[in-house]
């Protein structure tokens, strides 16, 4: 079972304003999200993942960039040379159709809103799409991109997808065996990480939502063998000596 690391964005202009971007072309990421790109960056860079998928969208584009940057500066311990870069469709942002545009004040006195909050299963935006398709084509992504790296670099190989909140949080809930209809209980912050590991039985979610923190563990963790730990387990072991992301 290869890992993932589903990183949600920088801030956005669009963010600091209160206003639903959805797929409105040129958000980019604010002074504030370009610096919370660059610390996810330098969190990441403490292990050399294989790939690098981004949603279409700028404000993606630009942290997965700062990503792909940090991994190519620590290239001399990639004996594989610098991770791929690719552009998948399918985890774009959610068809918003008509909320797109418009603030987040503006459309909580919708009646529409109300529904999104408690039974998000059955909501269609107008003029956009379902929040079930928006999953669905979500998960169905990750699921096969995470196969075909297994299948290519082995069980042990890190991926990373940088998508958006909604997105992050209908794939964590798929892999938590939640309904859709509680997604809403999942907090994704800007730039945050979250760790999932798709087994033979069932996902693991490793992490959710960290905004910092150690990652060079995966570096060095054993291939996990799919089944559950009684008792928890051992966890990982602790990071060595020069094996920590690297300074600015």
């Amino acid at each position: 079972m290869a890992t993932v690391l589903l990183v949600r964005h920088g801030r956005t202009t669009a963010n600091a304003t209160g206003v639903l971007a959805g797929r409105t072309a040129g958000v980019r990421l604010d002074a504030v999200g370009r610096t919370q790109a660059e610390r996810t960056a330098e969190r990441i860079a403490a292990v050399p993942v294989v790939a690098v998928v981004s949603s279409p969208l700028e404000r993606c584009r630009q942290t997965a960039r700062a990503i792909l940057d940090r991994q190519t500066d620590r290239q001399t311990d990639r004996p594989a040379g610098p991770p791929a870069s690719l552009i998948e469709r399918a985890i774009t942002e959610a068809d918003y159709g008509q909320w797109q545009g418009r603030t987040l004040a503006d459309l909580a006195k919708e009646p529409l809103w109300r529904t999104v909050q408690a039974n998000p299963s059955a909501v269609v935006f107008p003029g956009g799409e379902s929040m079930q398709t928006m999953q669905s084509r979500a998960v169905a992504a990750v699921r096969r991109i995470d196969a075909e790296v297994e299948a290519e670099h082995g069980p042990g190989a890190v991926w990373v997808a940088v998508s958006h909140g909604d997105i992050i949080k209908s794939v964590l809930a798929d892999a938590f065996g939640m309904h859709l209809d509680l997604f809403q209980r999942i907090g994704v912050g800007p730039a945050s990480v979250s760790v999932v590991r798709y087994g033979e039985h069932r996902p693991e979610v490793v992490a959710t939502n960290t905004e910092s923190g150690d990652l060079s563990w995966l570096r060095t963790a054993p291939a996990p063998s799919g089944d559950a730990a009684v008792g928890g387990g051992a966890g990982h072991a602790e990071p060595t000596a020069g094996t920590g992301p690297v300074g600015p």
